[in-house]
């Protein structure tokens, strides 16, 4: 067997996907482009609508209001593209370089009036087609507006009556991936504060607190997708509610990121042995550990396994730590994971900041 190639991955990844379309929205997809060539060969009369075809399949997309963008952009892109061509048509003929000319000026057009890609590219190709065969088919302009127009409705309509994709799942698993890590995190401090470090062991703290603002931009963006895949959608009265509260436990997270990143960040640069031996720095690394216990806590409520809790079950963060005199040698140190700590339990209790 022939050996693989690092390159040859790579090469390989730029035509694949990370993740495989599902398979309702492969069917929806076909399904709008078979219905929008069949409308247009009986409404039209189009033997090969295939316009209609193109349109219906850029315009179903992983969320409606994606749908409903692409299909504004295709068709007001064929609209002026079809309008130039015929203008130009009349005025200067349809010579090769007159095609050419109508090109660049199509995208300087498009450049000037900041219009999408979609609508960008749309616009040339439109102009292009119609210089070039219009000329032969005097209805080819008109019927290729129509197509478009045809298709693009038949690709919205497709995507909204049939199963109108959600994507709350990913946005859910994200956010509750962030507040696992913050609690892992706050329980490596708590460690680090109890049990002598090395350098290297201070380094990986560090290192893993700072990956939670990659962990963070990926959950902003998985709920991005998922408050759009909601827009325009008729089954976001369903979901609306669970989407809102992953948008509130996340912003509660971007409080703690920050605050974890400092505490690691000043446990790095001050840490000292002799820390492990302060009363006060033990009270602290247990505080951190009950704070890791009520984050999950907030994790397993916000899944709905835990609807109601226990006794026994209750936040082990009951009451803010409160020190009157601390160890002047390590003053410095205690005074930033106090103030990070009072941050910490009021974002995870709900509490608001002085």
């Amino acid at each position: 067997m022939r050996p693989t190639y690092s390159g040859e991955v790579r090469i390989a990844g730029t035509f694949r996907a990370v993740a495989r379309t599902p398979l309702l929205q492969v069917l929806k997809t076909s399904a709008a482009a078979v219905i929008a060539w069949l409308l247009c060969v009986f409404i039209l009369k189009q033997q090969l609508p295939i316009f209609a075809a193109i349109a219906a399949l850029l315009v179903v997309q992983p969320s409606v209001s994606q749908s409903f963008s692409r299909g504004v952009e295709r068709s007001l892109g064929v609209i002026f593209g079809v309008v130039l061509a015929y203008a130009v048509g009349l005025i200067f003929g349809t010579s090769t370089w007159i095609v050419l000319g109508v090109i660049v000026v199509a995208l300087l057009l498009a450049w000037v009036f900041r219009l999408s890609p979609g609508s960008t590219n749309q616009i040339p190709i439109s102009a292009m087609l119609v210089l070039s065969i219009g000329g032969v088919t005097p209805t080819y302009a008109v019927n290729r507006i129509v197509e478009t127009i045809i298709g693009a409705v038949v690709g919205l309509i497709v995507n909204v009556a049939i199963v109108p994709p959600v994507l709350l799942a990913p946005a859910h698993v994200a956010v509750l991936r962030l507040l696992r890590d913050c609690a892992a995190c706050l329980d490596g401090i708590a460690a680090s504060l109890t049990t002598p470090q090395d350098r290297a062991s201070l380094d990986n703290l560090l290192a893993t607190a700072r990956a939670l603002r990659t962990t963070q931009t990926a959950a902003k963006s998985t709920l991005a997708a998922g408050e759009d895949s909601l827009t325009l959608n008729p089954r976001r009265g369903r979901f609306r509610r669970v989407l809102e509260n992953d948008g509130r436990i996340l912003d509660r997270l971007g409080v703690l990121v920050t605050r974890i990143i400092g505490m690691t960040r000043a446990i790095h640069d001050n840490y000292e042995p002799s820390l492990t031996q302060d009363r006060v720095v033990a009270d602290i690394a247990r505080e951190l550990t009950r704070a890791a216990h009520d984050l999950r806590m907030l994790g397993e409520d916000a899944e709905g396994t835990k609807p109601g809790a226990a006794p026994e079950e209750a936040p082990a963060l009951t009451s803010p730590l409160i020190v009157v005199s601390p160890n002047p040698e390590h003053w410095i140190l205690i005074g930033s994971l106090l103030e990070d700590m009072r941050r910490v339990r009021e974002e995870i209790v709900g509490e608001t900041a002085d």
